[in-house]
């Protein structure tokens, strides 16, 4: 493992100018009141660099003028009485003995240390606008650095996160696998659930039942907060209220992905809490359907991430069209993106380490083409809230079906294939 993580840190010599530095600060405890914390994660950019997992650490990286990287860690020192309450610390010791830094400092010390470090750098980078305490300190340690020599060269502040993102943006083996563990337990989950949902239970109980089942398969931590939507609550994009009734004849749809070894799932399944689709019902979700796997279809590396928007749009409107919910062309339709009335978000997000992960959709101008080792979700979806202008049988359905897939240079894979998504297979499984 170790060595996964010095690979990383040495890789940035080749992505980042010779004579700069680097530096990722960790996360810090994050207190839900007075004294009881939240549990901890760890910053994503960190643990991608480090796989150090004790808050209130930073991670700089020195590059030198042969793009050779030296990695520094400040980490809370050793503690005995703070150990027997919170746990093992490594120090500055273990950091090097354990994870591979070629040298580590107390936390306490990062002031004494760190101006010394970045002088001589011609270029600081660091991801700007994330953390508002590393931003202040970022100018406070290059003010320093410069009083140590006051005819030494400026040092530029520059941001790290396209750089950073765009390389953790290409998932390596290892990440394949832990993804496909987290995904695996996700989906496993979203077929127990149909199994279990009934009507007269509560949001809030099946919430309950996503969150145990992840735990017990080894995801312990919901990657994000669940949608468990019940009815027209399914309109409401980001619903986390999850507290209502399920009603007999409504659609449940959940949007719930485990996080496995701090890596991501995320998956979207909308079926009937009856067991049984009506034909309404039907008409939309199939709809939603063939948009997803038309787009699941795409992801190949001669397509870039905005034609899988398209084609996206294009399903949903036609279909819409088919059903008489809008009247017109497809061309003209889609070009003054009325679709954007019952399907207004993007077809999908990159994942990884965070559930809407670090990288670019850009590249040299472009959108992005998909390259072999990214995930992207494909989640397409339609939401008629009761106060739009349709036919009553239309109102208050909401559908989005989510999966997760990993590019390949073959094309891709469906990391999340294993949950049914067919509307057939969805109705014999919960009969």
């Amino acid at each position: 493992m170790k060595n996964i993580f010095t690979d990383r840190r040495q890789k940035l010599g080749k992505i980042f100018p010779s004579n700069s530095a680097i530096v990722i600060s960790g996360a810090s405890t994050q207190y839900r009141n007075a004294d009881s914390s939240y549990a901890f994660r760890q910053d994503s950019n960190f643990w991608y660099l480090s796989g150090f997992n004790e808050a209130e650490s930073t991670l700089v990286i020195l590059i030198n003028d042969s793009g050779n990287t030296e990695s520094i860690a400040f980490v809370p020192e050793k503690d005995k009485v703070k150990e027997i309450w919170d746990g093992h610390r490594a120090g500055p010791k273990g950091a090097i003995d354990d994870y591979g830094f070629d040298a580590a400092f107390n936390n306490t010390e990062i002031d004494m240390h760190l101006p010394g470090l970045l002088s001589g750098s011609k270029q600081v980078f660091y991801p700007v606008g994330k953390n508002s305490a590393l931003d202040k300190n970022i100018v406070k340690w290059l003010k320093a650095a410069k009083s140590k020599d006051r005819h030494s060269s400026s040092i530029d502040i520059a941001d790290a996160s396209s750089k950073l993102g765009n390389m953790r943006l290409i998932k390596d083996k290892h990440e394949i696998e832990l993804m496909k563990k987290a995904c695996l337990i996700s989906a496993e989950t979203h077929v127990e659930a149909m199994k279990f949902v009934k009507p007269g239970i509560s949001e809030q109980e099946m919430e309950a039942y996503y969150l145990y089942e992840f735990a017990k398969k080894g995801g312990r931590f919901s990657a994000y907060t669940p949608i468990v939507a019940g009815g027209e609550n399914a309109c409401i994009l980001h619903y986390v209220e999850n507290s209502k009734r399920l009603n007999d004849g409504d659609l449940l749809l959940v949007d719930a992905g485990c996080e496995y070894e701090s890596y991501a799932s995320d998956i979207t399944r909308t079926f009937p809490i009856s067991g049984k689709f009506n034909k309404s019902q039907l008409a939309i979700y199939e709809i939603v359907l063939e948009a997803n796997l038309k787009c699941i279809e795409a992801v190949t590396l001669n397509n870039n991430v905005m034609d899988v928007q398209i084609i996206s749009e294009k399903v949903i409107t036609q279909g819409l069209i088919d059903l008489g919910i809008l009247n017109g062309s497809l061309e003209d339709l889609h070009s003054s993106g009325a679709h954007k009335v019952f399907y207004m978000h993007k077809i999908g997000h990159w994942l990884g380490l965070d559930v809407h992960d670090a990288g670019d959709y850009m590249e040299d101008g472009e959108f992005m083409k998909f390259k072999p080792g990214m995930v992207t979700t494909i989640e397409p979806g339609i939401y008629i809230p009761s106060s739009s202008n349709v036919e009553d049988k239309w109102k208050g359905i909401g559908v989005r079906i989510e999966d997760d897939i990993l590019v390949t240079s073959e094309g891709n894979e469906n990391l999340t294939s294993s949950v049914p998504s067919n509307p057939k297979e969805i109705e014999e499984l919960m009969a």
